[in-house]
Formats: C-alpha cells, sequence, structure tokens
C-alpha cells in the first residue's frame, strides 16, 4: 500500500468535496467549497489541488482545457493516518490516555457510554 500522504487541515476541506463525489472540475471543487463558507477564495482552492496533487493525494487528467480531479487515497485510510500521527504525537501511541482524556472532558450519554462498552469488549 502507497504511504498516505499528510494532509493539512484547510486540504481536508477539498479532500472532502472530492470523497463525496469526483470526479470533479476545479471549479466544480471551488463552487462546493464555497457552498459550505462562502469566504472560500478560488485561487486557494487551486493552489490547495495543486499541492494535493503533488502529494499524490488526488490524480488529475486533462481533458480539453478543463482538469478532472478525484482522489488516489481512501477517506479511512487517511483518517486511520491521521488518527495514528494524533496518537502518537499527542499520546505517545497509548489509546488509554487518549480514551481516558476525552471522557473524563466530554459529557457521554447513557447511550455512548453502552456502545463503549460494547465495542470494549468485542474487541478486547
Amino acid at each position: 500500500m502507497p504511504a498516505i500522504p499528510r494532509i493539512s487541515e484547510t486540504e481536508w476541506e477539498v479532500m472532502k468535496v472530492l470523497w463525496a463525489r469526483s470526479p470533479l472540475t476545479a471549479g466544480a471543487v471551488v463552487a462546493a467549497l464555497q457552498a459550505g463558507d462562502p469566504t472560500w477564495h478560488p485561487k486557494t482552492a487551486q493552489t490547495l489541488l495543486g499541492r494535493l496533487v503533488r502529494k499524490k493525494a488526488l490524480g488529475v487528467t486533462k481533458e480539453g482545457r478543463v482538469h478532472q480531479y478525484r482522489p488516489l487515497v481512501s477517506e479511512t485510510d487517511c483518517v486511520a493516518a491521521a488518527s495514528d500521527s494524533f496518537l502518537d504525537r499527542v499520546f505517545g501511541g497509548s489509546l488509554q490516555p487518549l480514551l481516558a482524556h476525552f471522557v473524563e472532558r466530554r459529557k457521554l450519554s447513557p447511550a455512548e457510554v453502552r456502545e463503549l462498552r460494547a465495542l470494549l469488549r468485542k474487541h478486547s
């Protein structure tokens, strides 16, 4: 399996658009981004698309004067890589302090507690 590239926070926004629907032209990506946040500038989106192509997170095909972009990495693989990186950087790779941190700081509903217990039982 090829290495999953590191994707910045703003690059994630572009990737989410293309994971939801692809291939898309740069204009369609910009329109989708602006639908969620009208402050997105087309030049910024173009820069991010180019960066993601260089990182091999996106592929691009040219059809006439139009470029069509599509993901080369799956959302699932990117989430796993980002999660592992976060776990390693912040919690030294250990799940227990990560879970303790979030459980102690967030109010869990009874249903969420049941789901977590069931998940832990399933994987222990």
